[in-house]
């Protein structure tokens, strides 16, 4: 008995390394020669509705065709890695396309070394191949320099790839052109994360009708940092469905495998939450402002009105850069003076008593000169600050528990709680900010938000394309 019970262990780690052996020699026939040739596939040169070798109808099986069913119709595939991939689908719209303004702001909100460092994919996933070359020549036409510095791939998933998208399961009882709309957008999603797997450190999702805020390469990169050693599956950069969910790159061949094998259970964003908690993240962590606004008027299932809107959306979001929050005001549980500096969902609570002299402080890594200064206390109009000078300092000087900044400069008093300046006006570069209370208040206190833009990202941001 224990003899059969060995060999069919035996057999089956020996099944599970023959696969996953498969799997990656398959990879690597279909990756390894786009890497080394590194070429443009011209638009015309690549037939429409031609397959490479049909995949079986099993979804398990035909999970394992996802890396050689999809087909680069333009661009160029570089060596080196990228730091971020920006993934969208799109497919042919009833009524106003956005497709094309949308990559326009990915680029023009893009610094040129912000752009050296990312690649844009585009899956057009519409069955419809006039859409796909009309679409794929408008593409070329317009951003003709991107596909040839490899900055953006345009590529496709021939029907006979997919598996079946009618006769379904109706789950949350859909209608079945909705079940079928849903089920074909998730393994849309999945060709889309598989083949972009290899081209950067992180892969970010977006729809094909959104803006993009400024610099906002530069923004996810502040906050990846910010994570520290932090365990994380997922980062959302707006609330809105599965717009800006941010994956590492390593995850992104399971993400696609778990999207192709559930296709038909739910929406693509039940989906994405469902991986995120699979993975032992329990909450999400999603940060503020928002760095995506979806602009679609019209939906891509059946031309309906729609009026989805980000209202923490911001289209210049604050440079915040790194820096160590100190503060002598008596903290309420887990909510930590980083909680006001990190742009997140949270926020600073402090408790009485707050006394003249209190003080909540930044010190920057490094010295930066500042350009504009944005700060909100308070929740709903309680626990506002409500008597406080802002001041800005060349130095910073500890003793003992203490951090004090010197050499300061009065900017101005919070206002009802708030204080904002913009242009703000300094010969030298400073070292911290200090939020100072100037009189005794009996209520508690909620930092709710601070940014701090920069001017040197301020000139960087605006050398756009």
């Amino acid at each position: 008995m224990r003899c059969h019970f060995k060999r069919a262990v035996q057999t089956v780690v020996s099944l599970i390394i023959l696969t996953s052996a498969y799997i990656f020699i398959r990879r690597a026939q279909w990756t390894e020669p786009m890497f080394q040739e590194a070429r443009w596939i011209k638009y015309s040169t690549v037939p429409l509705n031609s397959s490479r070798e049909p995949c079986p109808q099993d979804t398990v099986k035909n999970s394992l065709c996802l890396s050689i069913s999809v087909r680069l119709l333009a661009g160029t595939i570089l060596s080196e890695q990228r730091f971020l991939t920006v993934g969208l689908s799109s497919v042919k719209r009833k009524k106003e396309s956005y497709l094309l303004s949308t990559l326009n702001s990915i680029f023009s909100q893009s610094s040129e070394k912000e752009l050296s460092q990312m690649v844009v994919v585009v899956l057009l996933a519409d069955f419809d191949s006039g859409w796909v070359q009309e679409t794929l020549n408008n593409i070329v036409q317009q951003f003709s320099t991107r596909l040839s510095q490899g900055q953006l791939l345009v590529i496709h998933a021939d029907q006979e790839l997919y598996p079946p998208l009618t006769g379904l399961k109706r789950n949350f009882n859909d209608a079945p052109d909705r079940v079928t709309f849903r089920s074909k957008q998730n393994v849309d999603y999945a060709f889309l994360v598989d083949f972009s797997a290899g081209l950067s450190q992180y892969y970010i999702m977006l729809e094909d009708d959104v803006d993009c805020s400024k610099g906002f390469l530069t923004s996810i990169r502040g906050h990846i940092k910010s994570q520290g050693s932090s365990p994380w599956v997922t980062l959302e950069f707006s609330k809105l469905g599965y717009i800006g969910k941010l994956y590492r790159s390593m995850d992104l061949p399971q993400l696609a495998q778990f999207l192709y094998l559930f296709y038909q259970e739910m929406p693509c964003d039940f989906l994405l939450s469902h991986f995120r908690t699979l993975l032992m993240q329990d909450k999400s962590i999603r940060f503020r402002p928002s760095l995506f606004q979806h602009t679609g008027t019209y939906s891509s299932f059946q031309g309906t009105h729609n009026r989805l809107k980000d209202d923490d959306f911001q289209q210049d979001p604050a440079d915040n850069p790194p820096a160590d929050i100190h503060t002598d005001i008596k903290v309420f549980e887990k909510h930590s003076p980083d909680e006001a500096y990190s742009q997140g969902a949270g926020y600073f609570w402090g408790m009485v008593p707050i006394k003249k002299g209190n003080y909540f402080l930044i010190a920057f890594h490094e010295p930066v000169v500042l350009f504009h200064i944005l700060i909100q206390t308070g929740l709903d109009g309680k626990d506002l600050l409500d008597s406080a000078d802002v001041e800005v300092g060349e130095m910073i000087l500890k003793t003992g528990s203490r951090v004090e900044c010197t050499g300061n400069h009065i900017l101005g008093s919070l206002q009802e709680g708030q204080f904002e300046q913009n242009h703000v006006k300094l010969n030298n570069s400073v070292l911290c900010l200090r939020i100072r209370v100037t009189a005794d208040q009996s209520n508690w206190v909620i930092i709710k938000n601070i940014q701090v833009w920069t001017a040197e990202k301020k000139g960087e941001k605006s050398q756009t394309v």
